[in-house]
């Protein structure tokens, strides 16, 4: 009986750590719920009572012979959104609901999806892709297209060496926001033929909460009215924070 507890123990472990690794790539809290729920059945419980907000996982698994089991982890880092990873988890659990693996093996599989991270080059293009297309978009010329795209690689910097440095993300928005409209003004300043507003737009798009603000809304529409209500809360601070740091740069740099 002690060895099967252990064992579930382990088990319950491994589901907080998809759970986590689901929330982190972007899924929606009822998602979470319902994969930890129907892993909770494949995995022999009678019921499983999952609860998932932004900041939290409860699960408790009760079992045939009464035996409960309950396990709470704290979700300090909201994470970002990656759809490949997300699919990967979202496979090995419909996996482990048809044939369940051992907590090893789990864990193992889990550890393996979330090491396997974007390609660095790929990311960096993305970026400059992206905020070369919002300038011209939004009625920049080509060089201020080519100037978004020089501080598009700024911005990566910064999310690689700052953002673990900073105790959360308003922080990092604030600081990156200023240093990046610092540069682009004082740019401006040395080549006037730039549109230092046209510029902005192009790099704010790369730090914008744009899908965690449509997450929170959809949170609230499929009926998590508090994980909704703490997103949307949590994203309406970061775009705040990305205003003030571009408002501060402007006002330092004279306009």
């Amino acid at each position: 009986m002690k060895q099967s507890a252990d064992e579930m123990q382990s088990v319950l472990h491994q589901l907080m750590d998809l759970g986590m690794a689901m929330m982190a790539n972007g899924a929606e809290v009822n998602r979470v719920e319902d994969t930890l729920n129907r892993l909770g059945r494949a995995y022999g419980a009678r019921q499983t009572n999952v609860l998932v907000i932004t900041s939290s996982i409860i699960i408790t698994m009760i079992f045939p012979d009464g035996q409960e089991l309950t396990q709470t982890r704290r979700i300090l880092n909201p994470g970002g959104t990656d759809f490949t990873k997300l699919e990967k988890l979202n496979a090995l659990s419909r996996e482990c609901c048809a044939r369940p693996l051992t907590a090893a093996q789990l864990g193992s599989r889990i550890q393996s999806i979330c090491s396997d991270d974007m390609p660095r080059s790929v990311l960096w293009l993305s970026s400059i892709l992206t905020a070369g297309s919002f300038t011209l978009f939004f009625d920049g010329n080509i060089p201020d297209a080519l100037t978004a795209m020089f501080f598009a690689v700024i911005v990566c910097i910064l999310q690689e060496k700052l953002a673990p440095l900073c105790p959360n993300r308003i922080v990092f928005n604030l600081l990156a926001a200023m240093v990046t409209g610092l540069g682009i003004g004082a740019t401006v300043h040395l080549l006037p033929f730039l549109h230092g507003d046209k510029i902005m737009i192009g790099d704010i798009m790369l730090l914008i909460p744009g899908l965690a603000m449509t997450n929170s809304i959809r949170d609230m529409l499929v009926g998590d009215t508090i994980s909704g209500i703490m997103r949307l809360i949590e994203s309406l601070l970061w775009a705040a924070a990305l205003a003030f740091g571009f408002m501060a740069a402007i006002w330092l740099i004279g306009g």
